[in-house]
């Protein structure tokens, strides 16, 4: 996989990072968001396929690009097909500085250090190239403006930004909320980006943590759909401010 193209986790990141600040919006989910956008695009590259709610490798060769391979690697090592929800929830969190380093290495952002409340130290990040985000940005801008249905690599975008809750930081304010609605609203253009997007939003509400507790108490039964959908109408939901409690 060459650099010609930008990839799913990297454009996500990217949309996430506040070129003011220079950090990035929802850091609590982003790592999620993240480890799903990883499985969009080994999708997009042949190597995994959806079965389902789960995913299976079918080409274990690399891809050429180590954070993807390294994901890869520990698809392969299941054996078999893996929830994608527990795969997005597993502990693997820390992506979003893998991949702000990842981008600092490539070039796509420079790394500021900085202090604060003159003590601590910190790093912010600005991109290196302003119009390498406007042009992801404007894919989003143009598919919500014109109803045309996008790219599978742009729908599988948006369903993840939306997922991580990226929409009120893209699109702010009153103003942005039916730009929000729509962007929401792109998820069903990309079913692979659908289901993703949805398992990260189910492990933000505490689902996957839910059916591993059913499954104790109930065997094998609490793993199929009908299951599953049950937890989500029993109001059993973990709130989202616990995203990131592990």
């Amino acid at each position: 996989m060459g650099k010609s193209r930008r990839t799913v986790p990297e454009e996500l990141l990217l949309l996430a990072l506040d070129p003011t600040t220079g950090t990035t919006a929802q850091p609590q989910t982003l790592d999620l968001g993240l480890a799903g956008a990883q499985l969009v695009e080994l999708s997009l590259a042949g190597r995994i396929v959806p079965e389902g709610d789960r995913i299976a490798v079918v080409l274990a060769r690399p891809t050429g690009d180590p954070t993807l391979d390294h994901a890869l690697e520990l698809l392969r090592r299941r054996g078999s097909p893996v929830r994608a929800a527990h795969w997005i929830g597993g502990p693997r969190l820390g992506l979003r500085q893998t991949y702000l380093a990842h981008l600092e290495r490539c070039g796509m952002v420079t790394a500021v250090p900085g202090q604060m409340c003159g003590v601590l130290p910190t790093t912010r990040y600005q991109a290196s190239d302003d119009c390498t985000n406007a042009a992801i940005k404007q894919r989003l801008d143009t598919a919500i403006r014109t109803g045309v249905p996008p790219d599978p690599r742009t729908a599988a975008l948006a369903a993840l930004a939306h997922s991580v809750g990226l929409g009120k930081h893209l699109y702010p304010g009153n103003e942005g909320r039916s730009s929000r609605s729509r962007l929401r609203d792109l998820i069903r253009y990309d079913p692979l980006g659908g289901m993703v997007a949805h398992a990260v939003m189910d492990v933000q509400n505490g689902l996957p943590a839910q059916q591993n507790r059913s499954s104790q108490g109930s065997g094998a039964a609490a793993g199929r759909p009908g299951a599953r959908t049950a937890g989500r109408g029993s109001g059993g939901r973990v709130p989202a401010s616990r995203v990131g409690v592990r």
